[in-house]
C-alpha cells in the first residue's frame, strides 16, 4: 500500500515514574534463584534489559493515554474538533466495554462526528492503527486522526513473580522470561492530510504487511479461571520459537517493503524496530542485512512496552538526533499471532 496524502505530525509519550532494575526483580526471585542456582545478573545477561518503568498501582490506562493525547494536541496545534477519529489500540484495556478509546476522547475534548474506537493485535497495535488513520485520510474521510495507546505491566509481573516463586520450576522461569522484560509507557500520535498547519510533517509514504497465524499460540497473554468468580493474569511465551519465525516472517515483510516501496536496503537511511530485547534486535537486524549502527535502541531501559515500544524509540531516537529531517525511515513491527508489518516514512 502506498500513500500521497497522509502526514504523521507529532509522536507525544508519557513515561511512568516508577523506575524497576532488572536486579530488583531478582531480589524478590531470590528465594527461586538459589533453589535452581541462578546466578543474579541473568536477567539482564539473557535481555540486555537493565530497567524498566511501571505505574504507580492501580493508574488508570487512560491516565496516561489522556496525558500523551494533550501533549500530541499542544505540540501539533491542532484542535481536538478537527480530530475526525481516535482509535485506543493497547494491548492494555482498562474495560471489555465500553472501549477504553470513549474514555481518552471524552477528555481530549473529541467527539460529535468522530470515530472512536479500539483495536487490538498484540504489540502491532499502534502500527495497526497508524494505518486504519492514514486509510481513512487517503480517502478523504478525515482530515486528522489520533492514535492513542497506554501499555502496563506491573499487574503481570507481579502476578508471575509470585508463581515462579511458588513452582520454583526451570522450565517455567524459562517461559516467563519474556514477561519479566515487560515495561509501561503510553504514546499518542496524530495524522493528518497536511492542510492543518501543524508544525511538523512526516510523510507516510507506504506499508507491507505479512501474517503468520499458524502460530497464534507461541505467545499468549489473558486471564484464566482462579477460583470461583476469580479470574488472574497469566502469559506463556515460547521465545525461541518466537524469534525463530518471528525472523523468517520479518525477513519476508521486508522483500515485499522494499518492493512495495521501490527501495533497495541501501535507500533506507534509518530503521526502528518493534523493542523486545537484545537477541532479538541484533538477529532480525542481521538478517535482513541491516546495519546495526541504522537502528536506535531504548529497550536496555524501558524494556518492552508492547505497542507503544516502536513509536517512543523513534520519537526519542529524533529528539536525540539519531532520526533527522528528510532522512527515509522504516518502522520493523511485529506481534503475537505472528502478524509483521512495516511502515516507510520519509521524515
Amino acid at each position: 500500500m502506498k500513500y500521497n496524502n497522509v502526514y504523521l505530525n507529532s509522536i507525544c509519550y508519557e513515561l511512568p515514574p516508577v523506575v524497576v532494575t532488572s536486579l530488583e526483580i531478582e531480589q524478590q526471585l531470590a528465594a527461586m534463584y538459589g533453589k535452581l542456582h541462578i546466578q543474579h545478573g541473568q536477567l539482564q545477561a539473557l535481555t540486555g534489559i537493565r530497567e524498566r518503568r511501571w505505574w504507580w498501582p492501580e493508574t488508570e490506562l487512560s491516565q496516561g493515554a489522556i496525558a500523551a493525547g494533550e501533549k500530541s494536541l499542544h505540540q501539533t496545534g491542532i484542535a481536538a474538533q478537527d480530530i475526525g477519529a481516535l482509535v485506543y489500540t493497547g494491548v492494555c484495556r482498562e474495560l471489555y466495554e465500553p472501549a477504553t478509546a470513549c474514555r481518552v476522547a471524552h477528555a481530549l475534548g473529541v467527539g460529535g462526528d468522530a470515530y472512536i474506537y479500539d483495536i487490538s493485535n498484540a504489540c502491532l497495535g499502534v502500527l495497526n492503527g497508524i494505518i486504519d488513520i492514514a486509510n481513512r485520510i487517503e480517502l478523504g474521510q478525515i482530515r486528522a486522526g489520533m492514535v492513542v495507546s497506554c501499555e502496563s505491566a506491573r499487574e503481570l509481573n507481579e502476578t508471575v513473580i509470585r508463581r515462579l516463586l511458588a513452582r520454583e520450576d526451570m522450565a517455567f522461569f524459562a517461559r516467563s522470561v519474556a514477561t519479566l522484560t515487560g515495561g509501561s509507557g503510553a504514546v499518542a500520535l496524530i495524522l493528518s492530510d497536511g492542510s492543518l498547519g501543524a508544525s511538523e510533517a512526516h510523510k507516510i509514504l507506504g506499508a507491507a504487511t505479512r501474517s503468520a497465524p499458524q502460530f497464534h499460540e507461541l505467545c499468549r497473554w489473558g486471564v484464566e479461571p482462579a477460583g470461583e468468580d476469580l479470574f488472574a493474569q497469566f502469559m506463556d511465551t515460547d521465545a525461541v520459537a518466537v524469534l525463530n519465525n518471528g525472523v523468517e516472517l520479518g525477513k519476508q515483510t521486508w522483500d515485499d517493503f522494499l518492493a512495495v516501496m521501490q527501495w533497495s536496503g541501501a535507500d533506507v537511511e534509518r530503521v526502528v524496530c518493534h523493542q523486545v530485547g537484545e537477541s532479538h534486535q541484533k538477529t532480525i537486524l542481521r538478517s535482513l542485512g541491516i546495519p546495526l549502527e541504522k537502528d536506535f535502541a531504548t529497550y536496555s531501559f524501558l524494556g518492552n512496552i508492547g505497542t507503544v515500544s516502536l513509536p517512543i524509540t523513534a520519537a526519542i531516537g529524533a529528539e536525540r538526533g539519531h532520526i533527522r529531517p528528510g532522512q527515509t525511515v522504516a518502522f520493523l513491527g511485529i506481534g503475537s499471532g505472528l502478524n509483521c508489518m512495516m511502515l516507510g516514512v520519509e521524515w
